[in-house]
């Protein structure tokens, strides 16, 4: 048996351990930070296996559905999945998922369109991840490891307990961002959870380690919506929005790897230095597709 393989949707040719060898890497690290990894992924299509057509984006949510269950699992084990703020989140995306799959099969369709797009995601991300270095506040350096206890859970707002601290999330709030992430992490094709992590940082002031494991859920539960909007919403003549599941599930496979072990190693790490790498190598990719040349 050959470990050379071509994927029929995609057209990737390639290494057959080499999409999960990537996967792995990519979300032992982003797991830890409460991300599926599909934000890299997106620029490894791309740039490493020239695929950029909307199925790339379709592709990206298939390896989410496979790799995140592992670090959920993981989160949940230990007490750190607040169920409410990761359902709170995935309800307000799942509607902009629907509009994100449109945008990316109607509006960005064409790799001219939708590199710019790539990197002004990236720049955004990179951004948000840099800024966040300087505001773990007195009360998330004080307590970013322990069980999560819920306080309550109503309309207005989420109110949950983490090392003797509380801490409070406006529900209206917290909707009206998901819907807006939802389209834009659909349109890029990974789910949402990147963008969330540094909101819920600096506009809630959350501590990392009780955030992690609601928006692994959260982007879980998204893509899942998003997934069936590009299998089964209709597109322009031409484009091919319908996933390469058989790419998708290479790429899961390793993710499902990563994603455990990052969620087992996040509370020995130091989130400010994983942060602040992620953000420099994000600058990198964005400046890549802003000035191809």
């Amino acid at each position: 048996m050959t470990l050379w393989w071509q994927f029929p949707v995609s057209g990737v040719e390639t290494w057959l351990w080499l999409p999960p060898l990537l996967a792995a890497g990519i979300s032992f690290f982003t797991s830890m930070l409460g991300i599926s990894g599909a934000f890299l992924l997106v620029p490894v299509q791309m740039s490493l296996f020239g695929f950029a057509s909307p199925s790339a984006s379709a592709t990206n949510l298939v390896f989410n559905l496979i790799a995140i269950p592992g670090g959920m699992r993981r989160y949940q084990r230990e007490g750190r999945l607040l169920w409410p703020l990761a359902l709170t989140i995935a309800a307000g995306g799942a509607p902009g998922a629907l509009a994100g799959a449109w945008l990316r099969t109607h509006a960005l369709a064409e790799r001219g369109h939708f590199e710019p797009f790539v990197a002004a995601v990236l720049l955004y991300l990179a951004w948000r991840m840099l800024a966040v270095l300087g505001t773990d506040s007195r009360r998330g350096a004080a307590c970013e490891i322990g069980t999560l206890t819920l306080v309550t859970w109503g309309p207005r707002e989420i109110r949950f307990i983490q090392g003797g601290i509380e801490y409070r999330v406006g529900v209206p709030a917290l909707l009206g961002l998901s819907a807006l992430v939802g389209a834009i992490g659909t349109a890029y094709g990974i789910g949402g959870g990147s963008f969330m992590v540094p909101l819920c940082l600096v506009w809630w002031r959350l501590p990392l380690h009780a955030i992690a494991g609601a928006t692994l859920t959260a982007t879980f539960l998204t893509s899942g919506v998003a997934l069936a909007a590009y299998q089964w919403l209709p597109a322009p003549p031409g484009v091919v929005a319908a996933p390469d599941w058989l790419l998708g599930a290479a790429f899961g496979a390793g993710g499902l790897v990563g994603t455990y072990l990052g969620a087992c190693c996040q509370k020995y790490v130091p989130q400010a230095p994983l942060k602040g790498l992620l953000g420099i190598i994000l600058l990198g990719l964005a400046g890549r597709y802003l000035w191809p040349g």
